[in-house]
């Protein structure tokens, strides 16, 4: 194979794992969306959800794929209580540096526009749901 076609193909393979790993901004019957923020959106999502979790996240990394799954469910059990949403930190960039992610997955929480807490790496959901609670005083 040459260059071109090496290039073509991992252009599809990315295009696929984009796809199939990108947080779809519609609900599904009975499902909370998580929702989509990049650097647009960010600053009118905050002043929007006043307890907000932001999953911050890349295509390439295996452990956030094991938390996206772990999202969409608190997702759906805070729902109404904690907005949720996703940010591609390698579409995102300025915000990665901004809140200075150097490993992700990073969940960062946000009350009332600041930051009250991170999680950082594939913890498990219990952790997670413990530090939403605490960070929002919901149950």
């Amino acid at each position: 194979m040459d260059d071109e076609e090496l290039a073509k193909i991992r252009e599809k393979r990315m295009a696929e794992l984009r796809d199939r790993f990108t947080p779809k901004s519609a609900p599904m019957a009975g499902h909370t969306a998580v929702l989509t923020v990049d650097e647009h959106s960010f600053a009118r999502m905050l002043q929007e959800h006043p307890a907000l979790v932001i999953d911050f996240w890349a295509e390439w990394c295996g452990p956030c794929r094991r938390v996206a799954p772990i999202v969409d469910e608190l997702a759906q059990e805070f729902s109404g209580k904690v907005t949720f949403a996703k940010c591609d930190t390698d579409r995102n960039q300025r915000l990665a540096l901004q809140f200075g992610i150097s490993a992700i997955p990073c969940l960062i929480l946000f009350s009332h526009g600041g930051v009250a807490d991170r999680v950082i790496g594939a913890l498990p959901k219990e952790t997670i749901r413990n530090k939403i609670i605490r960070a929002f005083g919901v149950s």
